[in-house]
């Protein structure tokens, strides 16, 4: 069985997770859901969910999404027309960009 990885979060990372993961259980408290309520219909364990209110780095970024449109927090400060809008426009230019990016390849100079 290999070794789980530790990795290294910076301070921001950890700090806008934890804010996701709160705002989503005073949501979920708002709404006056439980834990398990909200765990069936996302589909997921309520350990993962706790974990998700946690702010839990290892989460999937999908179930957090999900989690999160099911209590009713905006991940976006736009609506889903806006957000599709803002989708199409990202990917026009992603098509005028380059498909990959190297890094340039030194000249060894080797002619003594």
């Amino acid at each position: 069985m290999p070794k789980s990885i530790t990795r290294a979060y910076s301070r921001y990372t950890q700090t806008a997770s934890a804010l996701l993961g709160g705002l989503i259980r005073v949501a979920r408290i708002k709404r006056k859901y439980t834990a398990q309520e909200v765990a069936d219909r996302a589909g997921i364990s309520r350990g993962l969910l706790q974990r998700i209110e946690k702010g839990n780095l290892k989460c999937e970024i999908g179930m957090v999404f999900e989690v999160a449109a099911i209590v009713g927090v905006k991940l976006f400060d736009a609506d889903q027309s806006t957000l599709t809008k803002h989708l199409h426009r990202t990917e026009e230019k992603l098509e005028l960009l380059p498909k990959s990016v190297r890094n340039k390849s030194k000249v060894v100079r080797d002619d003594f």
